[in-house]
């Protein structure tokens, strides 16, 4: 069988879910949702990340110790997507048992290969990123992401020999163009490696720092946050073990923003190099959400939480606006004004007046009744129908490049032959004539016969949407879910409910 294993990034706990968090978490469950309905075994995982130097200091800020400051906000972490549907298969968190198992048995395992030595350095050190900048990284002496100056520190620490494996990853990056995509972030790796590889600091001293994972070669020091974060993508699959690790690995495909793209396009690989592990099929990189000309950010206090979004507008509505607006790999604007406008125009007056119009006339003219199709070959029909299919194909052809918002475009192009399909045909001209009235009931199975395959398409995008529309189609969720084929869904007889608003216009003030 087919299979993808998909990851978003473990979430950091020094920060409550944002919409920088929401986002990659809704493509990965969107893209989870698609490749179920094409058949392929999915599996799908997130989590916390809770060590290091930013979670002890958010710990003491908030008069606790640290592993009670990350039980809190992992927690958080997880209820807000339980609450906003995430499918999720797994929820790791850096402090589970297993995960620290795996990391020492890595560590262990390239220390003894000599690819991890003991030596002494001095560098500019960013505490918010946890990680050294070298003069090159900085803009204007700053850290690029934090807008500070980093510390400058020299201590005595263990290094892990990443620039062994230098130009190991170059020729893979080159001979696998699909390895870091889009196109632009595998160009900016492969410029970053043009220069010599440093070799990565990959501890720090208990005098320093106490919370994080021992090295199991000296008790002395823990390790240093990203070379245990990123080994959750092994260990969240040996954890059902290895067969299942086996099956999945091939195919891992890791979602990141933009901002953590180096410590996922050279750290993560050379270290996988090292453990003798298979490298990751594909490293997906998007965009920041920018709000107030910055990017958006706890720090920064411009932060949109995800709960507040769907207890005020709906999640799918939410889901519809994050997908839809930003291209992916590219940086896109929120803001309320857009968002309203975006639902108001696309969900309420298109889809959302779509559907309320289908099932009033079904209601109308035939009690909910579905009518019989006849002998009629109307070359309207036919293109209803063909509109249907090339939706279809341009959807698999988007989703295969992660072009989130060409798919939904897609689909929209599709709803928008229907509403034209209504305009060439007139049912409720129709109607008048008596004798024309079985050509409105085959109309009308045509029209849905659209909404049913809509929802079908719509399933992984806004699965609350789509079950609603196949509720009130009064169908089986499960009926075509993995090829929405046009067809045979409607027999004479089957009865269709009555409509309810999916999207209630949102008002605003003049």
């Amino acid at each position: 069988m087919e299979r993808i294993y998909l990851t978003t990034p473990l979430y950091y706990v020094n920060a409550e879910p944002h919409l920088g968090h929401t986002y990659t978490t809704v493509i990965a469950d969107t893209l989870k949702r698609y490749y179920l309905s094409q058949g392929v075994e999915a599996y799908l995982l997130t989590g916390t990340d809770e060590h290091g130097d930013k979670i002890a200091q958010a710990a003491r800020e908030n008069g606790t110790e640290p592993k009670l400051y990350a039980d809190r906000i992992s927690a958080i972490f997880r209820s807000t997507w339980d609450s906003c549907g995430i499918s999720y298969d797994h929820f790791i968190r850096t402090t589970d048992s297993y995960h620290v198992e795996v990391v020492q048995r890595i560590l262990t395992k390239i220390y003894e290969a000599g690819d991890i030595y003991f030596g002494e350095y001095g560098g500019t050190y960013c505490f918010g990123c946890e990680r050294f900048y070298t003069e090159k990284e900085l803009i204007e002496g700053k850290c690029p992401d934090h807008l500070k100056e980093p510390t400058y520190i020299r201590e005595k620490n263990y290094f892990f020999r990443m620039g062994k494996y230098q130009q190991q990853l170059v020729d893979h990056i080159r001979s696998n163009p699909e390895f870091i995509r889009p196109e632009r972030y595998r160009s900016e790796v492969l410029a970053f490696l043009r220069e010599p590889l440093e070799d990565l600091c990959i501890s720090r001293p208990k005098s320093r720092l106490q919370w994080g994972i021992p090295l199991p070669f000296d008790s002395e020091y823990v390790t240093y946050v990203w070379f245990d974060a990123l080994i959750n993508y092994v260990s969240g699959l040996q954890l059902r073990g290895e067969d299942f690790f086996r099956a999945f690995w091939p195919k891992a495909n890791h979602l990141v923003a933009k901002d953590i793209l180096k410590p996922h396009g050279i750290f993560w690989p050379t270290m996988l190099m090292a453990a003798g592990l298979p490298l990751y099929e594909r490293l997906n990189v998007h965009g920041y959400w920018i709000m107030d000309s910055g990017k958006m950010s706890k720090s920064l206090g411009n932060v949109v939480r995800p709960l507040e979004m769907k207890e005020r507008y709906g999640m799918d509505a939410f889901r519809y606006f994050l997908l839809r607006e930003m291209v992916f790999g590219q940086d896109a604007t929120f803001s309320l004004e857009s968002f309203v406008t975006r639902i108001n125009a696309d969900l309420a007056n298109n889809l959302g007046n779509l559907v309320s119009r289908v099932l009033a006339m079904q209601q109308r003219y035939f009690e909910g009744i579905v009518q019989p199709l006849g002998a009629s070959r109307a070359e309207e029909d036919q293109q209803l129908r063909e509109a249907f299919v090339r939706a279809e194909a341009d959807l698999e052809s988007h989703m295969e490049k992660l072009h989130f918002h060409r798919a939904l475009e897609a689909i929209w192009g599709a709803v928008d032959s229907t509403n034209r399909y209504i305009v060439q045909t007139g049912p409720f001209v129709l109607f008048k004539e008596p004798e024309k009235r079985p050509r409105v009931g085959e109309i009308l199975h045509h029209l849905l016969e659209a909404l049913r395959v809509t929802a079908c398409l719509l399933s992984p995008f806004l699965p609350d949407t789509a079950e609603k529309i196949k509720s009130f189609l009064n169908i089986s969720t499960s009926v075509s879910a993995r090829h929405p084929v046009w067809g045979g869904c409607f027999p004479p007889g089957h009865t269709v409910r009555k409509p309810i608003v999916l999207f209630p216009r949102i008002e605003t003030e003049a």
